[in-house]
């Protein structure tokens, strides 16, 4: 049994490898599972060469836990408040709570991106719009909050857009206090009902554009991130067939220095 100490070795093994930009993620992660195996702790190598490299926007998200702990705190602690306020359909709490969360979405959002930049790794705005589905999928989704409160996450949480349903006696106590029409009472005509449907068409509209975008954004950066590693492999790949023929041109004036010695 791995004890106490090594098991939180490992735990900080695992957090440092979250600090840095994730460009060097990978050779850092391999390197640190090849000394845990040669150490004899085969499990942890495994558990840490299996480790995902973050994308841009998990890392920056993770980056801003790590600098800014009591802010990730009081976040956290809206997201239950707003969860609660759904769940008991308390209207003015979440009239209240829904304005603080989009400024602070939005004030969070803006601090990863300054870190991101002074750790000398700038993002683009797509990736700040990534940061900030994060932080509203957290806000909605208790498995997200520990996730991101982690500072380890490796890509962004599914997309959460609801918060949890009402409890039963929530939704009891708000019909009861709902007041009935009377037997007599006529339904009164809207004049903006039209106009507001046709907001929220464009506004939905408006979202899958949005959302097509983002998921373009992701797959443009996928493709870079590829073309560098092919790149990588293919200057990894050079210098080891100029090694072979250096070995092999070696190998032949050795070959020819023994055969004159031979002669000799």
């Amino acid at each position: 049994m791995v004890g106490v100490d090594a098991f939180d070795e490992v735990e900080q093994v695992i957090d440092a490898l979250y600090v840095p930009p994730p460009a060097g993620f990978t050779a850092a992660r391999d390197a640190a599972a090849a000394r845990l195996k040669a150490a004899g702790d085969k499990a942890a190598a495994k558990r840490v060469a299996a480790l995902r490299r973050p994308t841009l926007a998990a890392w920056a998200s993770n980056t801003l836990v790590r600098a800014q702990p009591e802010e990730a705190e009081q976040f956290l602690q809206l997201g239950r408040a707003l969860r609660e306020a759904h769940r008991d359909l308390d209207g003015e709490q979440l009239r209240n709570l829904s304005h603080e969360q989009h400024v602070v979405i939005g004030a969070l959002a803006r601090e990863a991106v300054r870190l991101a930049e002074e750790a000398g790794t700038p993002v683009s705005e797509a990736v700040e719009r990534e940061v900030e589905q994060i932080l509203h999928a957290v806000l909605a989704d208790p498995g997200a909050a520990e996730g991101w409160a982690s500072g380890r996450l490796a890509k962004a949480p599914a997309a959460v857009t609801e918060f949890p349903v009402a409890a039963p006696d929530a939704v009891a106590r708000t019909a009861e206090a709902r007041p009935e029409a009377g037997p007599e009472a006529e339904p009164v005509p809207d004049p903006d009902a039209e106009r507001r449907e046709a907001e929220r068409a464009a506004a939905a509209r408006e979202e899958e554009l949005r959302t097509a975008e983002e998921a373009r954004q992701r797959a443009l950066e996928r493709v870079a991130e590829a073309d560098a590693e092919v790149e990588r492999l293919e200057r990894d790949a050079a210098r080891a067939r100029a090694a072979r023929d250096q070995a092999h041109a070696d190998l032949a004036a050795a070959e020819k220095r023994r055969r004159a010695a031979h002669r000799h």
